[in-house]
C-alpha cells in the first residue's frame, strides 16, 4: 500500500514540478498519513460540527459558509478567536521586539536572520510557557511536553487543544491552535510580521480541518490539511506539514550532525545506493566531492575556482580521507582527465539532475549501534516534508569507522530491500564509468 502511494505521489510530484517552472511558485501549508485518529481520506468532504463557532458578524452567506465547511478549508473564524489570537501574537511580538531590532538584517529586501537570533527569540518565547520552535534544521521544540500530551490525548479520542508558536526566518511568528473535537483535528493559524519600521503587524488568519494526521514513533507530528483542489485551482496546493515534537536523543543528534547532516540526498548517491568496501564503483565521486569539501572545511565549495576541474592530488586526498579506496580506483571509477591530471566537476542543474522527493529529504539518525569491530552502524531515516510528509521516506544503515583523532570514514550503506526497489534510478552528474 505504501509503495502504491509513493508511485501515485511520484506522478503528482512531476505535476508540481511543472507548476513550479510555469509559475515560479509552489505553496506549502501543512500534512499527512497512517497510524492516526482521523476520519480518513474523505475527511475533507464529510461535514463535521464546527469547532471554532462562527457568528453572524462574519459576513459570509450561509451557502458559502456551508460549502467551506464541507470542503474543510477556509473555515469561518469567530470574532472572539480572532481577538484572542491577535492579542496573544501582539504580546509575543513585544517580547522579541528588542531582539529583532538589534539583529543584523543585512541589505537584502527579504530579511533572513541568523540561527543565533532565532534561537534567542525562541528562548524568550519559551518563558511564556507555550511550545515554540524554529525552522532551523534539527533544532528542538521548547516546552514540547504540552504538544506530546495533546497528541497522546487525541490518539485516545479525548477532546483537547494546544497553542504552538513557530518563528520564521524573517523574525515573524506563526501561532497555530490545534483543536481535536474527539473526531476531527483542526488548525487555526494566525501570523504576525515586522513592517519597515520594525513595528509588529498581524498578517493573516486561516482555519482548516485536517485530512489525516499521525504522531510517529520518532517524535514527528505529521499532518495534511484540507486545501483547494483541481478544478477549483489550476496548480496543486501542498497541504502537508511535518513538525518535530519530541527532541532527538543526544547521541542521535550528535551522530546526525557529524556524519549525515552535511550530505543529504541531493547531488550524490552515498546515502541512496547500496555499497560496501568491495563494491564502490557505482558511487558518484565527482558529485560527492563538493559535499565532503564543505563538511571538512566548513565553508562553501568555490564553484568558479574548479570550473576547469579539480586537481588530482587534492581530489584523491579528500576522497580517500572519507572513503576506504585507493587513488587508482578513484581514477578508474570517477570522471578523470588523464591529460590535465584533473577530475571533472560541473554544477548540479536541470540538465543533470531531476528533482525528486528523496532529494528534498533530510537525513536523520534514529539509532546508533557500536559493532564488535569498533565500527558504528547508524540507522538513518530520510525525513520528507514535501507532499509525502513522511518521517522515513527510506531507511538505510550507514557504517562508519571513527578514528582516535576524531576523524572517520564511511565504510558502507545498505537500504532496506523493499524501499530500494521503489527508488528512482540515480542520475550521475557526469558520464559514469562502470568497472
Amino acid at each position: 500500500m505504501r509503495r502504491q502511494r509513493r508511485k501515485i505521489y511520484g506522478i503528482l510530484f512531476f505535476v508540481i514540478l511543472i507548476g513550479m517552472i510555469m509559475t515560479g511558485m509552489l505553496r506549502r501549508h501543512a500534512t499527512q498519513k497512517e497510524g492516526r485518529n482521523t476520519t480518513g481520506e474523505d475527511a475533507c468532504s464529510t461535514p463535521r460540527e464546527e469547532v471554532l463557532e462562527t457568528s453572524e458578524e462574519s459576513g459570509q452567506p450561509g451557502a458559502v459558509r456551508e460549502d467551506k465547511r464541507e470542503k474543510g478549508y477556509e473555515l469561518p473564524i469567530s470574532d472572539s478567536e480572532k481577538t484572542e489570537a491577535t492579542e496573544e501574537c501582539s504580546k509575543v511580538m513585544d517580547l522579541i521586539s528588542e531582539i529583532y531590532s538589534r539583529a543584523d538584517k543585512g541589505e537584502a529586501t527579504n530579511v533572513i536572520l541568523s540561527d543565533q537570533t532565532l534561537f534567542a527569540m525562541r528562548d524568550k518565547i519559551k518563558e511564556t510557557g507555550h511550545p515554540v520552535y524554529t525552522k532551523v534544521l534539527y533544532s528542538k521544540m521548547q516546552n514540547y511536553k504540552q504538544v506530546d500530551r495533546f497528541l497522546k490525548d487525541c490518539k485516545d479520542g479525548k477532546r483537547a487543544s494546544v497553542v504552538v508558536y513557530m518563528i520564521r526566518s524573517d523574525g515573524g511568528i506563526g501561532r497555530s491552535k490545534y483543536i481535536f473535537d474527539g473526531t476531527d483535528m483542526y488548525q487555526f493559524d494566525a501570523s504576525a510580521v515586522w513592517n519597515e519600521n520594525d513595528q509588529a503587524e498581524i498578517g493573516f488568519f486561516s482555519h482548516n480541518r485536517m485530512k489525516e494526521w499521525k504522531y510517529t514513533e520518532n517524535g514527528w507530528f505529521c499532518y495534511e490539511l484540507c486545501v483547494p483542489e483541481y478544478p477549483e485551482v489550476s496548480e496543486m496546493v501542498d497541504g502537508s506539514c511535518l513538525i518535530r515534537v519530541k527532541p532527538m536523543s543526544r547521541e542521535n543528534y550528535s551522530m546526525t550532525k557529524k556524519f549525515v547532516s552535511a550530505l543529504g540526498y541531493q547531488g550524490h548517491n552515498l546515502l541512496c545506493t547500496n555499497w560496501d568496501m568491495n563494491h564502490m564503483k557505482d558511487l558518484d565521486y565527482n558529485g560527492l566531492y563538493e559535499y565532503l569539501y564543505e563538511m571538512k572545511y566548513k565553508k562553501k565549495f568555490d564553484a568558479e575556482k574548479y570550473a576547469e576541474g579539480i586537481p588530482k592530488d587534492q581530489f584523491e586526498k579528500l576522497i580517500m580521507e572519507y572513503l576506504p579506496i585507493k587513488a587508482e580506483k578513484i581514477q578508474e571509477y570517477a570522471s578523470f582527465n588523464e591529460k590535465e591530471k584533473t577530475y571533472d566537476w560541473v554544477r548540479l542543474g536541470y540538465y543533470n539532475y531531476t528533482l525528486s522527493f528523496l532529494g528534498t529529504s533530510v537525513p536523520e539518525v534514529v539509532k546508533a549501534k557500536k559493532n564488535r569491530n569498533g565500527t558504528y552502524t547508524l540507522t538513518v531515516s530520510a525525513v520528507c516534508e514535501m507532499v509525502l510528509c513522511d518521517d522515513a521516506l527510506i531507511t538505510h544503515e550507514l557504517t562508519v569507522q571513527i578514528g582516535k583523532d576524531g576523524g572517520f570514514q564511511y565504510l558502507g550503506n545498505k537500504i532496506r530491500e523493499d524501499e530500494l526497489r521503489d527508488l528512482p534510478k540515480y542520475q550521475y552528474r557526469l558520464d559514469h564509468k562502470r568497472g
